[in-house]
């Protein structure tokens, strides 16, 4: 793979919707899950290839649990939107920020009672 931008909407806001990220990381790195912070109630999104042409696509995906994180999760040119909270396991995964600003997990932990976080995310000019 080589890179691809990830176009986030917001479709609920405003007239028409409204841009929530794009961001331009490595589909190697991206691979097939990818995590969102902050994600709004409802996600449109559409991964392009480099050349422009559509590799991925999730219509009016609905987050269904309140959380900082949401996964993307790709699969055969569709992408699906799951619920969740980080583990070790999502460690050197991308995460895209509002605005579309794109980093790699390096740390994650949280209380029991999820209701303090902590995390790093590493961020330079290749994600790699």
């Amino acid at each position: 793979m080589s890179d691809e931008i990830w176009d986030l909407w917001f479709p609920s806001a405003g007239a028409t919707g409204v841009s929530f990220a794009r961001a331009q990381v490595d589909g190697d790195v991206a691979g097939d899950r990818v995590l969102v912070h902050a994600a709004p109630p409802t996600l449109g999104v559409e991964v392009r290839a480099a050349d422009g042409s559509v590799v991925a696509r999730g219509d009016d995906l609905e987050r269904g649990a309140a959380g900082p994180m949401s996964f993307l999760v790709r699969e055969t040119g569709r992408i699906r939107l799951e619920d969740g909270w980080p583990t070790d396991a999502d460690l050197g995964r991308v995460v895209i920020l509002p605005g579309g600003e794109a980093g790699i997990l390096r740390a994650w932990e949280h209380a029991d009672d999820r209701r303090a976080w902590r995390w790093q995310v590493e961020f330079s000019n290749r994600l790699e």
